[in-house]
């Protein structure tokens, strides 16, 4: 009996070891820097941007061509985050919100040549841990809010309190900007647009572990976030932007594909419906995720024009 137990004891431990190893790789390659590779992102997400690229090439030289600086502003709790402005002709602004291990001056270049011509200034912002600001641990969104925060009071410094602030995420910046929504934000925020928001990163890493690897969420899920509890200071599900869409107040205009793999279009939908705010929707037919902008940049631009068109002067 003795040995029978040692042997079961011995079964269970090395279970228990094995999954350890299991939940320290998957904690390592999704919420850390340098750790988390955008290689593995766009073989996650299946978007084909090998077709997009000389649209995106032309966009980046008319961007560059405009003037531009570098900027930073502090983290409420202590990190030096990067930004790249670029002066607008009036008093509009917009602030753009990278996706998962991106950086603000790729994921927005499409954009640029929406807001530029129309005297917009742009502000690009670097994430924490991505790009050139600090930080050890990926936000996804719970910890970005309170840096879109900072990111507004920079701008209104910058531009004065007359400065119309639209906000403009893709991806986890597009779940950043709508739990940002639940914030106390000033009255120079005039509007969100949400281009392939998740809910949270438990619900799409749980999404991507089912789909895509065919594992089980359970126990992964729970021991990642129970790490990122202490090492991150939040819960994986901790701040869900379904749930604090409910708190928001400025218009929101939501864009997602139909064939996002990554990011489910079921997302926005169940977000969509709780939010209570004055809303716009707009399902790109055949695009993947972080794709709907260079699918249909006509259709695009014109629910922009539209949206815009009765919050801004």
């Amino acid at each position: 009996m003795k040995g029978i137990i040692l042997g079961a004891a011995a079964i269970v431990g090395a279970a228990v070891a094995v999954q350890a190893g299991e939940t320290a790789y998957f904690y390592r390659r999704t919420m850390k820097r340098n750790k988390a590779k955008v290689e593995t992102t766009m073989k996650m997400a299946g978007t084909d941007w090998s077709q997009h690229m000389p649209f995106i090439e032309e966009r980046k030289a008319q961007m560059l061509a405009h003037p531009h600086e570098d900027v930073y502003c502090m983290s409420m709790d202590g990190l030096k985050l990067h930004g790249t402005y670029f002066p607008g002709e009036g008093e509009k602004l917009v602030i753009c919100f990278h996706g998962y291990t991106s950086e603000g001056m790729k994921d927005n270049i499409g954009y640029s040549g929406y807001y530029l011509p129309r005297g917009y200034g742009m502000l690009l912002v670097d994430a924490r841990a991505h790009g050139t600001s600090e930080g050890t641990y990926i936000g996804f969104g719970c910890l970005d809010r309170y840096d879109a925060l900072q990111w507004i009071q920079w701008a209104v410094g910058k531009c004065g309190t007359d400065t119309e602030i639209l906000l403009h995420g893709t991806s986890m910046g597009a779940a950043t900007v709508l739990m940002t929504s639940a914030l106390n934000l000033p009255p120079q925020v005039k509007g969100i647009i949400s281009d392939c928001a998740f809910t949270s990163p438990k619900e799409v890493f749980t999404h991507v572990l089912h789909s895509m690897y065919h594992l089980p969420a359970f126990p992964l899920i729970q021991l990642a976030d129970f790490i990122n509890r202490r090492k991150a200071g939040y819960g994986m599900d901790e701040c869900n932007a379904a749930r604090e869409i409910k708190k928001a107040k400025v218009p929101i205009l939501f864009v997602h594909g139909d064939a996002d793999t990554f990011v489910p279009v079921s997302m926005c939908e169940k977000i969509y419906q709780n939010c209570p705010a004055p809303k716009r929707k707009l399902i790109v037919k055949g695009a993947a995720h972080a794709e709907s902008y260079y699918k249909d940049t006509k259709q695009y631009e014109k629910e922009l024009d539209e949206f815009t068109g009765g919050l801004l002067k």
